[in-house]
């Protein structure tokens, strides 16, 4: 486990175990920051979509035009 893993496993396991209310506040106001709010909407997606094939960059750059 990386020093950011553990990290994230800390403030995780501390949000847990907050009572409802505290959680629920504090997910709010993530929930209600604008870049926080984009970076979770994105994570979304690449979790919905991680199973997609890939492909690599420039042969997108090259079908579009780019």
């Amino acid at each position: 486990m990386t020093v950011s893993q553990a990290t994230a496993e800390v403030f995780l396991t501390a949000l847990r175990a907050l009572p409802e209310e505290e959680r629920q506040a504090v997910l709010t106001r993530i929930a209600e920051d604008d870049e926080w709010r984009d970076d979770l909407k994105d994570l979304a997606v690449f979790s919905q979509r991680r199973n997609e094939p890939a492909r690599p960059f420039r042969e997108f750059l090259e079908e579009h035009g780019s």
